[in-house]
């Protein structure tokens, strides 16, 4: 741990020692990344007047897979994939999260996350720690088809809720309807089913006046 990285959570209580010392490492992980309840994410929710956490987003992620996996152009393994959607938040205990369409807070977000990962995960014992690094790595790639769905559903979770709140993020200065339409086209590459849905919401979302014509201006 470094200097920039809080004191565990763990350390505040800390675990009998007469616990075994895997189980303890394991906990202590468990105990620590109760900290994903506290980040903020931008999206409201559609239940109420409040922005979501990271933790509802990953579990809402988990279901989605669970329910729209048929959707997947690829064939896909719903457990792994799930998997997938639960830990790549993770990292944000740490590095925070980054707004989608925060194009100056993007710039570090791979170094900020990639530092988070090996803090995070190093809390583990080492074969867990290298599993979960794997799979945090593997969305991060999206070089398999689990991996291109959860980051298809990462993308299409935020834009049901900014549905729900008659454009909420859509409505950020100076991001327009071709800003969202860019930045959710990675939905596409997983689904045609789900990104044809999608591009649906976007377009009546414009037409509502929810978000603003024009070219995209974010890369």
């Amino acid at each position: 741990m470094d200097e920039d990285t809080p004191r565990l959570l763990a350390d505040t209580n800390p675990l009998p020692e007469t616990i075994d010392a895997r189980l303890a490492q394991q906990l202590t992980f468990l105990i620590e990344i109760d900290r994903l309840k506290t980040v903020l994410r931008q999206s409201p929710l559609a239940a109420a007047d409040r922005r979501e956490n990271d933790a509802e987003h990953s579990w809402h992620l988990g279901l989605m897979v669970a329910i729209l996996a048929e959707y997947a152009d690829e064939n896909v393994d719903i457990g792994h994939t799930i998997e997938l959607v639960l830990i790549h938040d993770l990292v944000e205990i740490y590095a925070g999260d980054t707004p989608l369409y925060d194009a100056g807070k993007g710039l570090d977000q791979r170094e900020r996350e990639a530092a988070a990962a090996g803090t995070l995960f190093g809390l583990l014992p080492a074969d867990q720690a290298a599993r979960f690094r794997a799979l945090w790595d593997e969305f991060e790639a999206r070089q398999t088809p689990e991996a291109r769905f959860a980051k298809a559903v990462d993308r299409l979770q935020p834009l049901l809720l900014n549905w729900m709140a008659r454009g909420g993020t859509w409505r950020t200065p100076g991001v327009t309807a071709d800003d969202i339409r860019a930045r959710k086209a990675v939905i596409g590459d997983a689904s045609a089913a789900l990104w044809a849905a999608g591009q649906e919401l976007i377009d009546e979302g414009e037409r509502r006046g929810w978000s603003r014509p024009g070219s995209a201006s974010i890369t």
